[in-house]
């Protein structure tokens, strides 16, 4: 395993990869007794999970504030917190079994976040926690115009909503309207891959959400903007 990932992930330190193996036993032992992955061989893990997660370090500040919306197993906000440890990173999923393996990982791990138990579209609805990320990660959540409106709403003016993808074309079609209404723009960025077609497609907040965003849980998914 520790050969595998150092291969894969470029200037990996013995202490971070030290933790990828951690994480990937505890991600094999929790995942006998509930479903937290399909990709379970290592070597998938290591592509498919973890290197795949790290597409966003390069952008993210050390220090910025993030929350991971729906993020089940951790990906992508637990591999970018082994390799940037001063990121301040909030896991947000709607799980309770989810959120009490995430902080057995983080226990294990040594590292320090926020796991929060609740529906995104509560938590973007929360005054407390709106309006006040530097940048949001998600990753195979939701199709881009309801990914966009359970996460921009947490977003400070400025901020980026960081979005991993596959092939994105026609998702970003079917996004002008979430885009126009929560003033948004969109770029996208190509991703190496061997296994398909993979981008990064960053969102920018442009003006304060108008307060109709996130609609009540549910709808985001059923009505998308």
């Amino acid at each position: 395993m520790r050969d595998l990932l150092k291969a894969t992930i470029p200037n990996l330190t013995d202490e971070a990869c030290d933790k990828f193996v951690a994480y990937y036993d505890l991600l094999a032992d929790w995942n006998t007794r509930m479903n937290l992955t399909a990709i379970t061989e290592p070597e998938e893990v290591v592509k498919k999970h973890f290197y795949d997660s790290l597409a966003a370090l390069p952008y993210l500040k050390d220090g910025a504030k993030i929350a991971d919306v729906g993020t089940g197993a951790g990906f992508p906000a637990i591999p970018l917190l082994i390799m940037n440890p001063t990121l301040k990173i909030t896991l947000v999923d709607s799980l309770q079994k989810r959120i009490t393996f995430l902080g057995e990982v983080l226990k294990t791990l040594g590292l320090s976040a926020e796991c929060v138990h609740a529906r995104a579209e509560d938590f973007g609805r929360d005054p407390k926690v709106r309006g006040q990320f530097d940048a949001t990660v998600s990753r195979a959540v939701a199709s881009l115009p309801v990914l966009l409106e359970l996460t921009v709403p947490l977003l400070k003016v400025g901020g980026k909503a960081y979005c991993y993808k596959g092939d994105v074309s026609e998702e970003l079609k079917t996004a002008k309207s979430a885009l126009h209404l929560l003033h948004c723009t969109a770029e996208t960025v190509p991703l190496a891959s061997d296994y398909g077609a993979r981008t990064l497609v960053i969102c920018t907040k442009n003006a304060p959400t108008p307060s109709t965003y996130p609609r009540k849980a549910g709808l985001p998914s059923k009505k998308p903007l």
